[in-house]
């Protein structure tokens, strides 16, 4: 079983708060109630992960619906596994990680997805971000606003 981290119920919760504000300043929506004391209890007992079986439906539910607005996949589409690569430079994901990446948990996805970012030596961490952040402005942009970035470029 797959573990999801602290800073991924940090961000579920932080999600569903810019996604179901308070009304009154003080009573959160069920969703961030439900993950607010998974992650009181994860402070308290000093864990840094929670089985993502063990976690409670409504809390786990909550988390699955902020992981679906996560991009699923690291890839940038310059795979060097595919050429005897053991860690692909672009992504950063290893062979197994790459090939078994369609049957992989949510949490499994997620603690990849933490532990690349941690090392951050993947091109998808460096010149391609800042290729990216020079064209649009942003770290990570939608596909189509690369694509009209290129097009006026190409012009």
């Amino acid at each position: 079983m797959a573990a999801i981290h602290i800073t991924d119920i940090e961000s579920a919760i932080n999600w569903w708060r810019d996604r179901r504000p308070s009304s009154d300043g003080i009573t959160a929506c069920s969703e961030v109630r439900a993950l607010a004391e998974v992650y009181a209890l994860m402070v308290y007992y000093h864990d840094s992960t929670r089985d993502e079986e063990t976690m409670p439906t409504q809390a786990r539910d909550a988390w699955l619906t902020w992981y679906a607005s996560t991009p699923d996949a690291p890839c940038i589409a310059i795979c060097s596994t595919s050429q005897g690569d053991n860690v692909c430079k672009g992504c950063g994901r290893t062979f197994d990680e790459v090939q078994h990446w369609p049957v992989m948990t949510p949490a499994e996805k997620r603690a990849t997805w933490r532990r690349i970012t941690m090392e951050a030596t993947a091109w998808r961490f460096n010149r391609y971000a800042e290729r990216a952040r020079e064209a649009t402005g942003v770290d990570h942009p939608p596909a189509e606003t690369l694509a009209k970035a290129g097009s006026k470029g190409a012009a």
